[in-house]
């Protein structure tokens, strides 16, 4: 049996599986994914490898009593093995006063996340890619360059099927490719990431072209005083900071006064405008550029949600027992992230500055204070001055002390969207340059 299988092949599996059950509700979650990579430093290809995984969870619930197994094997006995084991573990377990049952048939958007061309990546072709990419870097050869990147591809599926009739499906691809280059002296480093659902889209030469202009470009890095500056975050500067917002918008945290949309008084930030007019953030699993599941874990349906619609909170995310307990309508959480953005470029950006910061990366970063989102981190890989609407020359690295909501507060201008790879959870998000005033740099880092 192949790891990814058809929808067909996959209803067929599931039904197997429910038909072993014994439990007043049972729930069968099946996965296959296909993972490709190769890895290069040095300037030269170090590892290259594949992994191939499949697993199927099952849920029993007797009332409120509620068990899990999982099984990699799909063979008849090991189904049913895997069916009886969850049942024994419910009858073993506390009743869970959170249970609410399983959903009966839903009807779900159809998102296309699939792509031939991704999931027929072979090693050669993804050698050939690296191939562009270490030719441009040893190319250099005045410079001395050294390279480090990794390519990994995916192509894999996700279904579920439950005993009261619902049953989803969807199968989807992506790669996701890094690169940092250094000058052999290490004193000047520049980085690239992107992430695809299409290699069709992937040219690594492009990519490869980015890291090297920002690493020859930091060579010599000047010192500049900490404080406050015009900075013009680059996306993936920005995914890791505005994924702090993205992963709290939940309901329940705010209601208990856990989070940054918590207010006093058991109240929430629901309704209430907590940025700059210009920030819309929404997700919609059709979106071509960044499709994803257009259903959730549970088996709700995913559908196009506006979070933060002109700087206003339009939406927060109940699972089924909280909206039930407060007695709203549930909403699961986004599973892919859109911000609306301006049509400015990066080069316009810059051209509309008379002195600020250009920043590439910010990683290591740390929370300092949930209920205002404080983040802490670096810059890295490519920091650079603004001077009458030109890059000057580059910087030394900061320290920043930053809340994101702060910061949408102080925002100057957005240029186009893209799709980014986020450098501390690996999500794929599709995000605008920020042109933003007042960013707090609180010390100097000596790390390139």
């Amino acid at each position: 049996m192949s790891t990814i299988l058809t929808e067909a092949e996959a209803k067929a599996l599931l039904k197997k599986v429910l038909s072993y059950s014994k439990a007043d509700e049972c729930e069968a979650n099946l996965s296959g994914d296909e993972r490709g990579n190769i890895r290069y430093a040095r300037n030269e290809v170090s590892t290259s490898g594949s992994l191939i995984n499949q697993n199927l969870q099952v849920q029993s619930a007797f009332g409120k009593k509620v068990g899990i197994a999982t099984i990699d094997e799909f063979d008849d006995a090991s189904l049913e093995k895997v069916v009886r084991r969850s049942e024994e573990l419910a009858r073993l377990a506390p009743e869970n006063p959170e249970y609410v049952g399983l959903l009966g048939p839903q009807t779900y958007l159809k998102a296309n996340g699939y792509f031939e061309s991704t999931a027929s990546i072979t090693p050669a072709k993804r050698a050939e890619a690296v191939g562009k990419s270490l030719e441009m870097c040893r190319g250099i050869s005045q410079a001395k360059l050294t390279a480090a990147g990794f390519e990994e591809d995916y192509k894999g599926y996700s279904a579920m099927m439950n005993s009261k009739g619902l049953f989803a499906y969807y199968p989807s691809t992506n790669i996701n490719f890094s690169l940092t280059v250094r000058t052999e002296d290490g004193k000047g480093s520049g980085y690239v990431i992107r992430g695809y659902s299409d290699f069709a889209k992937f040219d690594p030469a492009a990519s490869t072209r980015i890291a090297i202009q920002k690493c020859i470009g930091s060579v010599g890095a000047k010192a500049l005083e900490p404080g406050k500056y015009t900075v013009i975050l680059e996306p993936t500067a920005v995914a890791v900071l505005l994924e702090r917002v993205f992963f709290d918008m939940d309901a329940r945290s705010a209601d208990e006064g856990r989070s940054f949309m918590s207010k006093p008084g058991g109240k929430t930030k629901l309704g209430e405008k907590i940025v700059d007019e210009r920030v819309t953030i929404y997700s919609d699993p059709t979106h071509p550029e960044l499709p994803a599941s257009p259903w959730s874990g549970d088996g709700q349906p995913q559908g196009k949600v506006n979070w933060i619609e002109k700087g206003v909170v339009k939406n927060l995310s109940y699972s089924r027992y909280w909206a039930q307990k407060q007695g709203k309508k549930p909403l699961p959480g986004p599973n892919n992230v859109i911000m609306n953005g301006g049509t400015m470029s990066l080069e316009d950006m810059i051209k509309s500055t008379q002195r600020g910061i250009l920043v590439t990366k910010l990683w290591y970063i740390r929370d300092v204070d949930p209920q205002t989102l404080l983040l802490t981190g670096l810059t890295r890989d490519g920091t650079f001055y603004i001077e009458n609407g030109k890059i000057k020359h580059p910087i030394k690295n900061f320290r920043f002390n930053e809340s994101p909501i702060i910061m949408l507060n102080n925002l100057d201008a957005l240029g186009k969207p893209e799709r980014v790879v986020s450098t501390e959870s690996n999500q794929n998000y599709l995000l605008p340059p920020m042109k933003i005033r007042e960013f707090t740099f609180s010390s100097l880092s000596d790390a390139v």
